[in-house]
């Protein structure tokens, strides 16, 4: 069987995409069929959000791909990939023009290769140090940061964004990343003293800037700044696309490297969502003398398109602080920052901080060593926890159809107060806020323990028990949630932002 035939059967049996057996037909169709199954492969994970494909993906393992098995079960013969793959007029080191590029052992598409090294350049750039009065910036974060008897991170981390031109800021839930950027940015205005100062906000989605706008814009009325001093602080975020200038219909951006934005500060909001390609292109338009802070959650789920950059940049906070960086936080803080070893990525170290305290649940909490847990991936742990009998987290496992039904009731008892306030005609607001009082996640889409078919059910058990009333010919009824799907600026709605369907004829102005 030839590579094209082998490549159009992995299709029929869903193992590639088309689109992955016609990339690898077009760039190495003539060339060595070792080639060919690479570049289809290398598609593949692509598309699976991998930014390269290690050579060490193309041996018999047990997570092999099908299709790499049986083409190499059909050629019985070992194959030296690096040495096939440079022989190929498809594939180049970099130092010429190539749809594919071999860098080490790992085969990347030309675009991707180009993003990484972009970003790699940055965020390893060694002059990040700017020069501040370490007195006057001690005095001010002392201000704005009460003392505590333990390390504050909220300072370390303010300190850490307000000496480096780059800085990521890491935290989850309930770390202060809001508060953080609040106070960092009133401390940057009194350092700026009148000179100019652009600052800009940006996140990847609408609703993560919208979120930004209001979380910050809370945060930053509770500090002491001056009304002149609060004007020089934007009041809105916007979405990176438009920051950039994206234009309809086009791959093209108003700004880049020949055009950058015209600010001084960027902040960053939800930085884990941003893909490589995209931080690439963010990293191209930012004017040489600018300030970038990154705000995020290194253990949040990656960006949907190819690369996990937070997250991978991320990975070397755990080496720590070099000691010289160290000793300067130390300084600036007024606590004892501890240093890590060794001098590997030291300009990146000291870039990064993370919020290490959680301000919505403590650590000893049940939810607290549960997130532990499940962010170390420690399966044992996982399970020593829900043993420990902890009053906020309870693990169930639903072995029966009287199971499932429990979890129903349970499920409708959860939206009763939503319910019973539709019905009694409360206002939008309090019935929206009912609602979002009580969640049910889930892991899957499809089948019975997944979105579709638990939203299925539950609407089911409340038409049958009366406390909600469909029309006859449709789905819809008073109080049905309902989710954006599609961004609306005008109307100030964004994808995933959810609302509740009311009915204006009996006497709502308008529905939430």
């Amino acid at each position: 069987m030839t590579i094209q035939e082998r490549l159009l059967e992995a299709v029929e049996q869903k193992l590639l995409r088309p689109i992955d057996a016609q990339f690898a037909l077009t760039v190495a169709g003539n060339d060595d069929p070792a080639v060919t199954l690479a570049a289809a492969l290398l598609s593949h994970d692509a598309g699976e959000g991998h930014v390269c494909l290690p050579l060490s993906r193309l041996t018999l393992t047990e997570e092999a791909h099908p299709l790499l098995v049986a083409w190499i079960s059909e050629t019985a013969t070992p194959i030296d990939w690096k040495k096939r793959l440079l022989a190929s007029a498809a594939v180049s080191c970099g130092d010429s023009p190539a749809p594919l590029i071999l860098c080490g052992d790992r085969l990347y598409l030309n675009r991707m290769w180009c993003n990484e090294r972009t970003v790699a350049r940055f965020f390893n750039e060694v002059n990040q140090a700017i020069a501040v009065d370490e007195d006057q910036l001690s005095r001010i974060l002392d201000a704005l940061f009460p003392p505590t008897d333990e390390v504050n991170w909220q300072k370390v981390a303010a300190a850490v964004a307000l000496t480096r031109r780059i800085s990521v800021i890491s935290g989850g839930p309930g770390t202060g990343k809001t508060t953080t950027v609040a106070k960092l940015l009133a401390a940057l205005i009194q350092m700026a003293d009148g000179e100019r100062c652009r600052i800009r906000l940006a996140a990847p989605t609408g609703k993560a800037a919208a979120r930004l706008t209001e979380s910050l814009g809370a945060a930053l009325r509770q500090l002491p700044l001056t009304d002149a001093q609060k004007k020089r602080i934007p009041e809105d975020a916007s979405t990176l696309h438009r920051l950039l200038g994206a234009q309809p219909g086009s791959q093209r951006l108003r700004h880049h490297a020949g055009n950058p934005l015209h600010l001084d500060v960027l902040v960053v909001d939800e930085a884990s969502m941003i893909d490589l390609p995209m931080m690439s292109r963010l990293i191209d338009a930012l004017p040489p003398h600018g300030r970038v802070i990154f705000l995020g959650d290194r253990d949040q789920l990656a960006s949907v398109e190819a690369g996990a950059v937070l997250g991978d940049i991320c990975a070397y906070v755990n080496a720590g602080f070099t000691a010289e960086r160290a000793r300067q936080l130390s300084r600036l803080t007024g606590s004892a920052i501890p240093a890590g070893a060794g001098t590997q990525a030291a300009s990146l170290r000291d870039s990064l901080c993370l919020l290490q305290k959680s301000y919505r649940f403590g650590s000893d909490s049940g939810i607290g060593k549960l997130a532990a847990a499940i962010n170390c991936g420690d399966r044992s742990a996982i399970q020593a926890v829900f043993q420990q009998g902890f009053s906020d987290i309870e693990k169930r496992t639903l072995q029966s159809s009287d199971d499932y039904a429990g979890m129903l009731d349970e499920a409708l008892a959860g939206y009763g107060r939503y319910l019973r306030l539709l019905h009694e005609k409360a206002t939008p607001e309090a019935i929206l806020q009912a609602f979002n009082e009580y969640q049910l996640l889930c892991a899957l889409r499809e089948g019975p323990f997944g979105v579709r078919g638990l939203n299925d059910r539950i609407e089911q058990a409340m038409v049958q028990q009366r406390k909600i009333q469909r029309h006859p010919h449709s789905r819809w009824y008073e109080g049905r949630p309902v989710m954006i799907a599609r961004n609306d600026s005008a109307l100030g709605l964004f994808n995933g932002d959810i609302g509740i369907a009311l009915d204006r004829g009996r006497g709502y102005a308008s529905g939430l």
